[in-house]
């Protein structure tokens, strides 16, 4: 189950999404010769990536934000690039482009704090945008909990594309990594589970200001917690389909 597009059009154009997602993509460009050489990457990651270890004694603050911009290689990068092209636009335009910002880069530091306190003593470096963009999926939440996300399915040979309302994306997602945080021992590198579910969490709170000042739960009985806009209508493609 693997969202691809939602059906809530942004009343303006993002410039903020489009700038973490050129910013994320043309740092990953700058260092991904160095995955020949392991040596090298290596090198590059204990300097600019979050090592808990490192954080715990109070040395490299700065790579709470480094590591935001640094990913572990193409498909990592891919998956978080569509998911913040995915969800960050909304929140961006319900929060103004500077604010969202700030968001951001806010939620990435929490979550890379949390992940920080799952394994204070793991000398395993941490990269990715995950952490901030799950924040931005906690806002999406509150502010658009039945906005509508196409979701591309795989069952062995069946493939199709089917609408589902925002939240239960969105909760299936955030329980698959507490029940992941849970189970794995963030001191063996692999995914952050809990800088994901610490960013998401942190994107909650943080947006919880702005819902309020929306009207809160009178702000969702307006909307239905639809977007307070027409959502978009793709078109089926006429393309018959040939039965084997």
């Amino acid at each position: 189950m693997f969202p691809i597009r939602d059906h809530n059009p942004s009343g303006r154009i993002p410039y903020v999404t489009y700038m973490l997602m050129a910013a994320n993509i043309m740092v990953f460009l700058s260092y991904v010769g160095l995955f020949s050489d392991p040596r090298g990457l290596n090198a590059f990651f204990v300097t600019y990536a979050a090592i808990p270890a490192r954080l715990t004694s109070g040395d490299g603050l700065l790579t709470l934000l480094t590591s935001m911009f640094l990913h572990g290689g193409w498909m990592h990068l891919a998956g978080n690039m569509l998911f913040l092209w995915i969800f960050g636009d909304n929140v961006e335009d319900e929060m103004g482009h500077m604010p969202f910002l700030g968001f951001y880069l806010l939620t990435g530091v929490l979550a890379g704090l949390v992940h920080v306190i799952s394994a204070p003593y793991s000398t395993v470096p941490t990269v990715g945008a995950s952490g901030a963009i799950a924040g931005v999926m906690g806002g999406y939440l509150l502010l658009f909990p039945k906005a509508r996300v196409d979701i591309l399915l795989f069952l062995i040979i069946y493939v199709r594309i089917f609408p589902i309302p925002a939240w239960i994306m969105l909760m299936v997602w955030f329980a698959m990594q507490f029940i992941g945080g849970v189970g794995a021992d963030p001191d063996t590198g692999g995914v952050a589970y809990w800088a994901h579910a610490g960013g998401f969490v942190a994107g909650l709170a943080l947006t919880l200001p702005l819902w309020l000042i929306r009207g809160g739960f009178g702000f969702w009985r307006r909307t239905d917690g639809h977007p307070p806009h027409p959502e978009t209508q793709y078109v089926r493609s006429n393309i018959p389909r040939v039965r084997r």
